[in-house]
């Protein structure tokens, strides 16, 4: 015997639910701007939002007795 109380449901169009949201919906849709900054000893992060466009960037650097190590990464992503 199930005692959860049950909920109705019902069907939204996927504009609605973008509009309900905050998603990007239509042609139209405004640019939001967002910046994010991760750093920490020998590394470096850096991911900007710009309409449905994500940019993300990172770098790192270490040394150990075996020598020095340097990385990077570039990912672009469309929402």
């Amino acid at each position: 015997m199930n005692l959860a109380p049950q909920v109705d449901t019902a069907e939204i169009p996927d504009a609605d639910l973008d509009f309900i949201s905050g998603g990007q919906a239509g042609a139209g849709a405004a640019v939001n701007l967002g910046l994010g900054v991760h750093a920490e000893p020998g590394a470096l992060g850096v991911h900007v939002e710009a309409g449905n466009i994500g940019i993300t960037a990172g770098a790192d650097a270490s040394v150990s007795p075996e020598g020095l190590a340097v990385g990077g990464v570039l990912a672009v992503s469309r929402y």
